[in-house]
């Protein structure tokens, strides 16, 4: 009997435990979860449309809103040691390219944009 009931426990323990998946509670904050290839492919899209934006003469708010979401979206990147390195590494070129676009310097932040692309397209091979 007392090794039926501690069957019958441990059995429950499983199933229970089993029975959702933590990658489903993983964003229970609100925030939208993306996986690592959609991250990068996220953030290759506010960084083309900065860039699009700079070669429109469109005024610097409009270039530093997808700067900005650019660099929230980088943060959804989530795959290893190597590709956060990387990430970090690429995001410094974002911030470069804010501090420009913000100092009235378009071509400077528009060359740091392309450096910052470059390197995301870069984290498609480490994944």
């Amino acid at each position: 009997m007392k090794l039926f009931k501690s069957a019958i426990v441990a059995f429950s323990l499983a199933l229970s435990l089993g029975t959702f998946s933590t990658s489903a509670v993983a964003c229970e904050d609100g925030r939208t979860c993306y996986g690592p290839l959609e991250g990068i492919n996220l953030v290759l899209g506010h960084i083309a449309e900065a860039i699009k934006a700079i070669d429109e003469g469109a005024d610097k708010d409009a270039v530093l809103k997808h700067i900005r979401l650019a660099k929230n979206a980088s943060k959804e990147i989530n795959a290893n040691d190597r590709v956060d390195r990387n990430r970090l590494r690429a995001n410094g070129y974002i911030k470069k390219a804010r501090t420009a676009i913000k100092n009235g310097d378009a071509q400077m932040g528009q060359d740091h944009l392309g450096e910052a692309e470059r390197r995301f397209e870069g984290l498609k091979k480490l994944l």
